[in-house]
């Protein structure tokens, strides 16, 4: 089975759709992860050389991306402020220097190179959450269905909030885990994560073409 180490793993939701495409996962982050499902490595993503990425086939970064994200408007407007830490960057480098097949994803707007779209409507999800995938591996984004999918589901911010324009985020918990196709996080999880759905589709082709070569 191919290894795929993801780092900034978070709890868990590009781990658990790498896994369902058939990797064995490990994750490493600073956090605690006790949510997190898989093999879970606690460390600082920049401590690591490329030593450390020897015994993986594949790595997958999501750096932090607040700093990118267009819901950064609603928590300026909110009073809460945005993380500027940008690790994009050094990651990517660490990442080249490696040799290894990479994937890194991270929100639009997001300095990404030759990166490709995948959108939530594209998997009958509530959300849209539209991330972008930069690999030295050619992918295929989705494409984008706004309309048959109706009016997403907002899981930013906090539950019930006002949106700017109308309409208000996730109501409960559980309207929030149905819109991501998620069912083991908090919100404040939920709020940082991508659908299974996403990884699953890219990890199934980066599955084909790793084996095929």
């Amino acid at each position: 089975m191919l290894k795929i180490l993801d780092l900034f793993c978070g709890a868990g939701g590009a781990s658990h759709g790498y896994a369902l495409a058939g990797f064995e996962v490990t994750g490493i982050d600073l956090k605690h992860g006790r949510r997190y499902p898989y093999t879970y490595i606690r460390r600082d993503v920049m401590s690591l050389t490329v030593k450390d990425l020897a015994p993986y086939d594949l790595i997958h970064a999501s750096p932090p991306c607040q700093t990118f994200s267009i819901t950064k408007h609603l928590r300026n407007a909110q009073g809460k402020g945005t993380d500027k830490l940008d690790l994009l960057q050094p990651v990517r480098d660490l990442l080249i220097k490696s040799g290894k097949p990479y994937v890194i994803e991270n929100v639009k707007g997001a300095p990404l190179h030759n990166a490709v779209q995948v959108c939530g409507s594209a998997f009958g999800l509530k959300v849209r959450r539209h991330r972008l995938f930069e690999s030295n591996i050619a992918l295929k984004g989705t494409d984008c269905h706004h309309k048959q999918q109706g009016k997403p589901v907002g899981i930013y911010g906090s539950m019930r909030d006002e949106i700017p324009g109308g309409g208000h985020t996730a109501k409960t918990i559980d309207q929030a885990n149905e819109a991501m196709g998620i069912d083991w996080m908090i919100w404040g999880k939920l709020v940082e994560a991508i659908p299974p759905a996403y990884t699953q589709y890219i990890g199934i082709e980066l599955m084909r073409q790793l084996n095929a070569g």
